[in-house]
């Protein structure tokens, strides 16, 4: 990353949803990051401008869409500012995509809000999408214009490696996670666990099954985001009772909500490993959180899409 690109072609706007996140970004790429003016009406309605001239340039808005949802409309009104400024190409550099959970019609009468949000961001105008570890993978057809989709794998990966675990077991805390527990194993060189979570029968308590061997291991719990953090605390405890050594977890989002922290503090974990994807304040900080930075990585993606080279070989090494 220490080949400066032109300032000239492309340029890397901020949203204010983290816009800490964005300067990391800009200065992995070497290019200033460009001036955005973002005010309030006093009916509480959001204003953008563009400070810079963007005509012609490839654009890069990083903005996430973590709560609140005036996140999604500044991102929205960003890229529609772009578009009418006649940026040649506006790429929406999501790093946490909000409302991905609501991929499907689960019960009657309800929105797909994923689906929802796909739309206006390429109504607005948006030419690309880039983002991390969407919370299911179909998400990227839920869009008509290209989505690079990327994991924090590595991030995570080489973290792991450098504390030279040994007999370590990376683990799913449900069925759902198996695969990015799976592809943790493959790159850590580490065997494999899943804990089966179910209700014998109606009015009894769930109970935790582990599959595979975790007595005396270091085990790793893996997910794409940790949000009231019940699934997570409830897996640590479930391992530490078969006897696993020390409990890490790491997961790419870190929403945090509600009784999130209390659960992380009270479980029996060494550490809690999260990314940047997600601005956490000072208060939902603890001594056993780790938080790592994906801003390389998105700078990495951003550049192979402004050489128009494969985003894809990021993932392809080991």
């Amino acid at each position: 990353m220490t080949e400066a690109l032109s300032s000239n072609s492309m340029m890397v706007l901020s949203g204010s949803a983290d816009v800490p996140l964005a300067q990391a970004v800009a200065a992995c790429l070497n290019v200033e990051l460009g001036v955005v003016t973002t005010q309030r009406f006093a009916d509480g309605e959001i204003f953008v401008r563009i400070d810079e001239n963007v005509r012609g340039r490839d654009l890069y808005i990083v903005q996430s869409t973590v709560p609140p949802a005036d996140n999604i409309m500044e991102l929205l009104l960003l890229i529609d500012a772009a578009q009418r400024a006649s940026a040649a190409r506006i790429t929406a550099v999501i790093p946490y995509f909000g409302y991905a959970r609501q991929d499907r019609k689960d019960q009657p009468r309800v929105a797909i809000g994923a689906k929802l949000v796909a739309n206006l961001i390429t109504t607005a105008g948006a030419d690309r999408v880039l983002s991390v570890d969407f919370h299911q993978h179909q998400l990227q057809g839920f869009f008509d214009i290209p989505v690079d989709h990327l994991y924090a794998a590595p991030v995570f990966t080489r973290y792991f490696r450098d504390k030279n675990l040994t007999n370590l077991v990376t683990v799913s805390p449900d069925v759902g996670s198996a695969k990015m527990a799976r592809g943790f194993a493959k790159r850590l060189g580490a065997t494999m666990g899943i804990i089966d979570k179910r209700r014998p029968s109606a009015n009894v308590a769930e109970v935790m099954n582990v599959i595979g061997d975790v007595e005396g291991k270091d085990c790793l719990l893996t997910d794409d985001m940790i949000d009231t953090a019940g699934t997570m605390a409830e897996a640590a405890r479930a391992l530490k009772e078969r006897g696993a050594r020390d409990v890490y977890a790491c997961a790419t989002h870190a929403l945090l909500s509600g009784p999130a922290v209390e659960r992380l503090v009270n479980a029996p974990f060494k550490e809690i490993v999260v990314t940047n994807t997600i601005p956490i304040p000072q208060e939902k900080r603890f001594p056993t959180l780790t938080v790592l930075s994906v801003a390389e990585l998105l700078a990495r993606a951003v550049r192979y899409t402004h050489l128009n080279e494969s985003v894809s070989s990021l993932f392809e090494t080991p």
